[in-house]
């Protein structure tokens, strides 16, 4: 039955995908072909296999073990402040300065760029993608939304409409290594870990359709950008940590602003109810909107608006507030809901991230980035519809 519903889910996302393409006839169904077999094939190893769950099992014991050393230097400044499971700052957002300052290093060593090459050109040969977006895209899954455009400053000037699409899909699509460790204190670890590669195909499934990338192959080349000026390990590790420090408390006053503004419009949405004499939440409203892609993914029938809730409030505002919310309904969910949505909530596909990206482009070029913010809506779709089709590959297997 899972395998039905998951059928009919991935062939809901790639017809919706195929209705809003820009160009039908230059889709190559064979390399997206490819890549929904590789998905399928990660999915089934992680889940289905004894030495796939064994390798998540050890990944995730080795990110506990990494969180632990992340709270200790919290518990040491902080002290009593992080003995309440309730301090979300103290005890999931302050683990993200840690993870920066170990990503920071690994990439000071090139650790991280030797690992981004190989998995690229892997990628690139396997799906037969371009080698900028195959490298871009693995790049995504370390590095976020932000910096991962910095590798490949030197080559934005001359991208093409298409092809700025796809790159800025497969940020969006992603998430950012730092605050891995944040959403693995939130969600349960194999469900993340999963996303993590999934989304990497997804984004480019659905930017591969929605606006096709044909590229000569004496332009299919990649230039990595090299900073000159090199700087000493304890400033990089200073620089590092000083980053975590700053997504930390940008994500914790995202976090006030927003969860307090849905409280408020929640309070006006309960009042105006009453009015006429209904008892209804704004995640309801939400839930109600966002329903007919819980069901394409098979969840329960009885569940649909509550997970479409939490769904449509990662769109709106952010994964970390639908986290916070998902987090407590975890325990009185289905097991196949807890695994479709959270592989779900695991991306930067909400409203945010265009201006985001749109900025973190501008900062390199700004004609490309006014191009990426005219697409900026369809780059929202793209990156959600890429979210779904995860989703529902991990729901073929639960």
């Amino acid at each position: 039955m899972n395998f039905v519903l998951g059928m009919i889910g991935v062939a809901a996302i790639l017809g919706l995908s195929l209705l809003l393409s820009n160009n039908r006839k230059d889709i190559n169904y064979k390399s997206i072909g490819l890549m929904i077999v590789s998905q399928l094939i990660i999915t089934l190893f992680m889940f289905k296999t004894t030495v796939g769950k064994a390798i998540v099992d050890y990944v995730t014991l080795v990110f506990d073990k990494l969180i632990g050393f992340g709270l200790a230097g919290v518990q040491f400044v902080f002290g009593g402040l992080t003995e309440s499971d309730s301090v979300f700052f103290f005890n999931v957002l302050l683990i993200i300065i840690f993870f920066s300052a170990v990503i920071g290093v690994l990439n000071y060593i090139k650790v991280l760029p030797f690992i981004i090459r190989i998995v690229g050109a892997v990628v690139s040969k396997i799906t037969m993608m371009p080698k900028l977006e195959s490298f871009n895209a693995s790049a995504a899954m370390v590095f976020g939304q932000s910096e991962v455009f910095l590798a490949i400053k030197d080559q934005l000037p001359g991208l093409s409409r298409q092809r700025l699409y796809t790159i800025s899909a497969s940020a969006m699509g992603s998430v950012s290594a730092s605050i891995m460790g944040a959403y693995l204190t939130m969600l349960p670890p194999q469900y993340v870990l999963a996303a993590i590669p999934l989304n990497m195909f997804s984004a480019l499934i659905i930017a591969s359709i929605l606006m096709p990338v044909k590229v000569p192959k004496e332009e299919d080349v990649i230039h990595i950008h090299v900073e000159e000026e090199k700087t000493s390990f304890f400033e990089m590790l200073s620089n590092a940590i000083l980053d975590g420090a700053k997504i930390a408390i940008i994500v914790g006053a995202m976090l006030v602003g927003y969860i307090a503004l849905m409280e408020f419009v929640n309070y006006i949405v309960m009042a105006f109810g009453e009015l006429f004499g209904l008892t209804i939440t704004l995640q309801e409203i939400l839930g109600f909107v966002f329903a007919p892609f819980a069901l394409l993914l098979g969840i329960p029938m009885s569940e649909v608006i509550d997970a479409g809730g939490i769904m449509a409030t990662k769109v709106v505002l952010n994964e970390f507030v639908a986290m916070t919310q998902f987090q407590p309904m975890i325990e009185n969910f289905s097991e196949r809901t807890v695994a479709v949505v959270s592989t779900f909530l695991i991306s930067f596909a909400n409203f945010s991230s265009i201006g985001i990206i749109a900025g973190s482009v501008k900062a390199l070029n700004d004609k490309q980035s006014k191009i990426i913010a005219s697409f900026g809506l369809k780059l929202l779709l793209g990156a959600t519809l890429a979210s779904l089709l995860s989703a529902a590959i991990v729901g073929f297997f639960v």
